[in-house]
């Protein structure tokens, strides 16, 4: 008998149902049908999945604060640009 093929969806519900709900891994994984190592297994990979969109999120922020700096720098150079060649005239 061969390992049953479970979706990501299955194993994020799973995970939920211990970590937000506070079920006993132990009782919930017999529930299902699975192991409780399983369950642990699942928790760990949807845990590193998690921080590498952490760490995506921190990227974003830090780039988004960057281009308004660099579009307020742009802004400013713009409207010296037009001041001085009015000047010129």
């Amino acid at each position: 008998m061969g390992k049953p093929n479970l979706s990501d969806e299955f194993k994020r519900d799973a995970v939920a149902q211990i970590t937000e709900r506070g079920y006993p891994v132990a009782e919930f994984s017999q529930r299902l049908g699975v192991s409780p190592h399983s369950l642990y297994a699942w928790k760990r990979q949807l845990a590193k999945v998690v921080s590498g969109d952490a760490g995506k999120d921190a990227e974003i922020r830090q780039l988004k604060r960057e281009l308004a700096r660099v579009t307020e720098e742009r802004d400013i150079l713009k409207k010296a640009t037009a001041y001085l060649a009015r000047d010129a005239k």
